[in-house]
């Protein structure tokens, strides 16, 4: 008889975006947002840290050390930072959490998985690359507008764009429910937070 898998909980939580004044507010920097509502309700200063090519900041929640990340490398560059902080402190990349904007997902909706592709996110796409790996957790955080195929500019022109005043409101309820889902992944494992928060429709 095995014995059963430890839930997973993470140690390092990484939310994408890009860096400067002209990207905030826009749908891509949505995980960037989720850092720095943790970072005030963790109570966790985060600051640049040149070796990890991003704002970074430790501290203690949910019952034990965890670090968070903004990676300040531009969306298609984020695994450069990430596998800096995963080398330096030598974690399991299934130790990591990153949070996402996603197309594919209307918005209101998240979805926390234990792996997987990157489903077209250039973000994503770096992190796999530079872990060498699919295998670690994910929250994707839907910024709708992806009903069927869409010219390249169109999509840039989307994820580059702002949320509508309505759009806005529903996603400060997103990111105030990520921060729960997180808070309990940390607790009682991603697999538990997946269970709970997955199947919720979030509004305003």
């Amino acid at each position: 008889m095995t014995a059963a898998t430890p839930p997973r909980r993470p140690q390092l939580i990484v939310g994408l975006g890009n860096p400067g004044d002209k990207y905030r507010g826009t749908r891509h920097n949505i995980g960037f947002e989720v850092i720095n509502r943790l970072a005030r309700t963790w109570q966790i200063p985060l600051k640049e840290d040149c070796k990890f090519q991003g704002s970074y900041g430790d501290g203690r929640a949910g019952g034990g050390k965890i670090a968070l990340l903004q990676p300040l490398t531009y969306m298609n560059r984020s695994g450069q930072s990430v596998r800096a902080v995963v080398d330096w402190f030598k974690l399991m990349p299934q130790s990591v959490l990153v949070v996402y904007d996603d197309m594919d997902l209307p918005v209101g909706r998240l979805r926390l998985r234990l792996a997987g592709s990157a489903g077209g996110h250039n973000g994503m796409k770096s992190i796999i690359a530079h872990l060498g790996t699919q295998d670690f957790p994910r929250l994707r955080l839907g910024i709708g507008n992806r009903p069927g195929d869409k010219p390249k500019d169109a999509v840039i022109s989307h994820v580059l764009g702002r949320f509508s005043t309505a759009e806005r409101q529903t996603m400060d309820a997103v990111v105030a429910t990520a921060i729960d889902a997180i808070d309990l992944s940390r607790r009682d494992g991603v697999e538990k937070a997946m269970s709970l928060y997955n199947s919720r429709e979030i509004a305003a």
